[in-house]
């Protein structure tokens, strides 16, 4: 009985040293991966509490703006679009209000405060639907203005396939104004053919194309890109 107890205590004393030898080759790595893992279960959490809250908060301001817009106090509609700005920039929230901001501004005579917004929304809008409009939009004034040099950076950017076409269209605009007639019925041509044939902005880019002598419905652009 006594040799039996021996030859356990043995064994446990062998399972024990093992473990301890398990232990300090191996205890901080898991005590790390562990803390790690509990880490980034927290962060995630407390990301998405974040974004429920810079979601909440961005409504808020972004009503505020809308707001002040209808009231026609622009000052106000200023302090909110840099409150929104400042406070949750990364939101959709921010980017729109940008958006809805810059055309308020841009009618009350304030061409540099709306082009200021709308390069924001160009250069750090969350979606790129809204800053594609923003550049659209900021090309716009910028061929008001005669800049034509910045008003073709913005419209030589990437633009998401809704709105190639449109983009298209503009340079045709730009090419127009800078006198280059052969670039203007290329652009032109391809923002014809890229929008549906049942949208109402396709026959005034027809318009255009007819008022450089060119039948929209005869001529096609090759896949170059050269007019055919």
């Amino acid at each position: 009985m006594a040799i039996q107890i021996q030859n356990l205590d043995l064994q446990e004393q062998e399972q024990l040293d093992q473990l301890k030898h398990f232990w300090r080759k191996w205890g901080n790595l898991i005590v790390w991966g562990l803390i790690a893992a509990l880490g980034a279960v927290a962060a995630w959490n407390g990301w998405q509490y974040w974004q429920r809250k810079q979601g909440v908060q961005a409504a808020a301001l972004y009503a505020e703006l809308e707001r002040a817009v209808v009231d026609g106090e622009l000052p106000r509609a200023e302090q909110a679009l840099g409150d929104i700005r400042a406070q949750s920039g990364g939101t959709l929230y921010a980017a729109q209000g940008a958006l809805l901001a810059a055309s308020v501004l841009k009618e009350k005579n304030k061409v540099a405060e709306a082009k200021a917004a709308l390069a924001w929304v160009a250069d750090k809008g969350s979606d790129e639907g809204l800053r594609a409009i923003a550049r659209l939009r900021l090309a716009s004034i910028l061929m008001d203005e005669k800049a034509y040099d910045e008003a073709g950076k913005q419209l030589s950017a990437s633009f998401p396939p809704a709105f190639v076409a449109l983009a298209a269209d503009r340079r045709g605009d730009l090419y127009v104004l800078q006198g280059r007639r052969f670039d203007a019925v290329t652009e032109y041509g391809k923002a014809y053919q890229g929008l549906d044939p049942n949208d109402r902005y396709r026959l005034l880019v027809g318009m255009k194309l007819g008022a450089l002598g060119v039948d929209p419905d005869v001529r096609r652009v090759s896949p170059s890109g050269a007019a055919s």
